[in-house]
């Protein structure tokens, strides 16, 4: 039998520059394929161009034998070719139930049959969604689900997932590749982006592989290995740079002054009296699974959220009592939180790297005058971007038109323009592949090693074991385990996490 989606050298440029370049890419007829490289590979593009988002250069794309070129992924759609967006494209305003069923509604509806049939398919997916929850209320993982359940519900004979398991707990990913693969035995053919590349070696049919806009390998999953696939990606190899195991008392920095101390916060049933100290010189690692109240704690303590008015707890920032009410007001006492949602509160999409980098300047207060220097704000954006290597065609690029890492390091650099004293990082690698998961883990190192107080809240494992001097273990609003790296293995944090 044919592919059920053949790409003969396609090419899409942007201002006359390749994001991808002739690429050929087959998707055979009931195959799980996964599609792996660095931030700015062409990823992203190449699976827009499959679902009618972006429209090729140059090349064609036969689908089910015929040749087609999408006008809109609504049109895609329509021919049976669905894409589930690393950044969910859900209406927040909207319920769960109507965000599922948005655009095949009947002509009449009763809202409660619309919720019951909603709550029925969720479940029959292992997602444990209300139906009639708003979305704009729900975390990143919960909207990640919405998102996959629309997918599912559309009955597509080919879906793309870019990103889908970035947002979700391990019991969560076992549920969605289980999903994948019901999908697969019904005939679904399935394209998914992932920079877990544990997840594309273990779940995959095949993989195909980009570097810098080009396909650099393609096979079996069978066929590669962790470091085979890795250096295909970045030209070397990462392993003996990212997640290692932190196994000597040397390598953990000593707490230096306490800067913030937590007593007893509480906020309704998400954060219950929770207390933790946080020191300068070192990076204390959150670890929790969904629903546990680390990410709630943090932005209560930056003022995103309000803790109880009654019974709230207390937060001293350097022994001073604090309570911001805004965030603004934490900016200003230089503390800064960087959030795992980028695109909704992490930059302003339709302005340029400069632009995003000055803005971070102008929320603390830190410019001269009240009137935007342009030539300071070339020079902070072309200073910041080399820092962080940012891939762009140059600092007039629109955040939105780079890819999920770059614009992870925007979002990083706007905030530690600001000079902070106290950095908290809410998942900062997720959706990033593993070059730039590298110089992300490099830059957060030296933050601490320059004697900043660093917080890195992750759902991955590895990362929080690397990365920390200290482990605290959420649960239930609070937390409820200290664990030393030297003494940390993934079965013990994940027991406290869960018992």
């Amino acid at each position: 039998m044919s592919p059920i989606i053949e790409m003969q050298k396609v090419t899409k440029a942007y201002r006359g520059v390749p994001a991808i370049r002739d690429i050929d890419f087959v998707l055979e007829r009931q195959e799980i394929h996964a599609l792996v490289g660095e931030n700015g590979a062409g990823k992203s593009t190449l699976t827009k161009v499959m679902a009618g988002v972006v429209e090729a250069t140059s090349g064609r794309m036969l689908y089910r034998g015929r040749e087609v070129a999408y006008a809109s992924p609504f049109e895609a759609l329509s021919d049976g070719i669905a894409m589930v967006f690393q950044e969910t494209s859900l209406v927040p305003s909207m319920t769960v139930a109507q965000n599922i069923y948005l655009g095949s509604e009947k002509f009449l509806n009763r809202l409660r049959g619309v919720n019951v049939a909603a709550q029925q398919f969720l479940q029959s997916l292992n997602f444990t969604v209300s139906p009639t929850a708003p979305v704009a209320s729900l975390g990143a993982a919960k909207r990640q689900m919405v998102e996959i359940a629309r997918a599912v519900h559309h009955k597509a004979e080919v879906i793309i997932f870019d990103e889908p398991t970035a947002a979700l707990t391990p019991e969560e990913k076992r549920y969605f590749f289980a999903l994948m693969k019901r999908l697969k035995a019904s005939g679904v053919s399935v394209v998914f982006i992932s920079h877990t590349l544990e997840e594309a070696l273990s779940e995959a049919d095949r993989i195909t592989i980009l570097r810098d806009g080009e396909k650099v390998a393609e096979g079996k999953a069978s066929d590669f290995t962790r470091d085979e696939v890795v250096h295909a990606m970045v030209g070397r190899t990462l392993s003996g740079e990212i997640y290692k195991t932190r196994r000597s008392l040397a390598q953990i920095r000593k707490p230096g002054a306490k800067v913030l101390s937590v007593q007893d916060i509480s906020m309704g049933n998400a954060v219950r009296n929770n207390s933790f100290s946080i020191f300068k010189g070192q990076i204390t690692g959150i670890f929790g699974l969904v629903g546990s109240g680390r990410t709630e704690t943090f932005k209560i303590i930056t003022g995103i959220y309000k803790r109880d008015f009654l019974r709230g707890g207390d937060i001293k920032l350097d022994g001073r009592p604090v309570r911001y009410n805004v965030p603004a007001e934490a900016v200003k006492d230089r503390v800064i939180y960087v959030t795992e949602d980028r695109k909704s509160e992490g930059f302003f999409e339709t302005m340029s790297i400069a632009e995003n980098f000055y803005s971070g300047l102008l929320a603390a207060g830190l410019e001269r005058s009240h009137i935007i220097d342009f030539a300071e704000m070339r020079e902070l954006a072309a200073d910041w971007s080399k820092r962080l290597n940012v891939k762009a065609i140059n600092e007039n690029a629109r955040v939105i038109e780079l890819s999920g890492g770059n614009q992870q390091k925007v979002v990083i650099g706007k905030g530690l323009i600001q000079k902070p004293r106290l950095v908290i990082f809410d998942e900062p690698t997720r959706g990033v592949d593993v070059g730039a998961i590298a110089e992300i883990h490099q830059f957060i190192n030296k933050l601490a090693d320059d004697g900043l107080a660093v917080v890195v809240i992750s759902s991955y494992l590895p990362e929080v074991m690397n990365l920390s001097d200290r482990i605290l273990v959420f649960r239930q609003g609070r937390v409820v385990e200290e664990i030393p790296p030297v003494e940390a293995t993934q079965e013990k944090i994940m027991y406290a996490a869960v018992h």
